[in-house]
């Protein structure tokens, strides 16, 4: 059975990396949702994916003489204050407002949209029985030496949180190294595929599982792969004929903007 896994949330619908996005993330269907885990200033764990605030939030309005400088030189108050909804109603970056799939409300709430805490999606994920993908940021300065992996752990003890609602994924693979050592209970699943003009790096496939860039990969390996008991899931894939293609080869896991769109075709395919 193949994973449909939210990438930043159904941010097709809503605005990434939210608890909007989540919930939507859920209303759809999807298996689970994959959000980016990064830390503010003052060591708050957010979610957040850029290394800038500009293209999410009205940073440039609210401080805009910083408007350019690295997320991790906020204090969480500070972006507290900024709008995380807005941009998306003002770009419809896919199209799905023009195409009525959003209501009036729905535009309303996106509006309301703030930079999440890390444990307010936990406890979302937690008390709605749904599981999350914590895909952890290499940081930019000054806090690119802050111990991310254990801190994440820790806050999911602290919340009641174990393996069964927790994945952990990154390109920083010494992070996962560590994370098999400290915490070898949770999953974690290798990232691959940025640069994207690079080919794929699977290292010595000491890893269980690869989400791989969809672009780079060939059906042969996906299938080769499993033969090695090796999973792969693929970000980001949103046309359906290439949901259904990497299906076809194999793919253990789907990560996509459009989780309501592969729930259709894994009902309909059923």
């Amino acid at each position: 059975m193949v994973t449909n896994i939210a990438h930043r949330g159904a941010r097709s619908i809503a605005p990434e990396n939210t608890l909007m996005a989540g919930q939507r993330a859920i209303d759809t269907g999807a298996d689970l949702w994959e959000v980016d885990v990064a830390v503010s200033g003052d060591e708050r764990l957010i979610l957040f994916h850029d290394p800038t605030l500009e293209r999410t939030t009205n940073v440039r309005e609210c401080f805009p003489d910083r408007s350019k400088d690295p997320f991790t030189t906020f204090t969480f108050d500070e972006i507290r204050m900024l709008d995380a909804g807005s941009w998306f109603v003002e770009t419809d970056p896919f199209g799905q407002i023009r195409k009525g799939r959003l209501t009036e409300d729905d535009l309303n709430q996106c509006r309301a949209q703030k930079i999440p805490a890390l444990e307010e999606i936990l406890e979302l994920t937690r008390d709605s029985g749904f599981a999350v993908n914590l895909e952890l940021k290499d940081l930019p300065a000054p806090m690119e030496d802050f111990p991310l992996p254990s801190r994440v752990l820790s806050m999911a003890a602290s919340l009641g949180m174990g393996p069964d609602q927790i994945i952990f994924s990154s390109f920083n693979h010494d992070w996962l190294r560590e994370i098999r050592t400290t915490a070898p209970e949770f999953r974690i699943q290798a990232l691959i595929g940025d640069p994207e003009d690079q080919p794929l790096d699977w290292g010595n496939e000491e890893f269980e599982t690869y989400n791989a860039r969809f672009s780079l990969i060939e059906d042969e390996k996906i299938k080769a792969l499993n033969e090695k008991n090796i999973r792969v899931n693929l970000w980001t894939v949103n046309p359906e004929d290439e949901m259904k293609r990497f299906i076809a080869a194999g793919a253990r896991g789907i990560i996509t903007d459009f989780p309501q769109r592969l729930k259709r075709l894994l009902d309909k395919e059923g």
